[in-house]
């Protein structure tokens, strides 16, 4: 399982420009990738350079490598759901924990507002979410508020645009 902790890393530019030619073709070899700095950045570096800053990018937790299938596999759906004050010490931590810990959650978090619980979740029928949210409610009910869930349909994108990598090694967070 990945570090909780924030990644510790300082963007060279080169860093940028890597995971964004990544972000286009994650097959791209470390030499493939040392031609595309040189041809298309004038920036003069060797694959092996190149191999060891992605190795160590991947090792302090720049970005996740994660295996997801074609969307045209799977039924998507937004689940939501906030605790019951009334109940919330008895179970909270169970609910969150079976949700995050589920084969079928792709994306967990949590949103301001409403203090609103959400994920992305993936089945691979309809019957299967139903099956999904009919264990949760069993389980959890007592403990949660407000379900709600989604069908997603017709997921038009589903990627990363490497442009939004683009000024990362200008923008610090905190």
């Amino acid at each position: 399982m990945p570090s909780r902790d924030p990644p510790d890393w300082e963007f060279k530019e080169r860093d940028v420009l890597v995971l964004r030619e990544l972000s286009r073709d994650s097959q791209l070899s470390s030499r493939e990738l040392a031609e595309i700095l040189e041809e298309k950045h004038d920036i003069d570096v060797s694959h092996v350079t190149v191999s060891e800053s992605i190795r160590a990018m991947r090792e302090e937790g720049v970005f996740r490598e994660a295996i997801i299938p074609n969307e045209e596999y799977f039924y998507f759906a937004l689940f939501e759901f906030k605790f019951n004050p009334e109940h919330f010490e008895s179970g909270w931590r169970d609910a969150m924990e079976f949700v995050r810990d589920s084969h079928n959650t792709l994306l967990y978090f949590l949103s301001d507002g409403e203090y609103q619980w959400k994920s992305v979740m993936m089945f691979t029928d309809r019957e299967a979410q139903s099956q999904w949210i009919h264990e949760f409610y069993k389980r959890y009910g007592a403990v949660v508020d407000n379900i709600r869930n989604s069908l997603m349909t017709n997921v038009l994108k589903f990627r990363t645009d490497p442009e939004i990598l683009e000024n990362l090694h200008e923008c610090g967070r905190e």
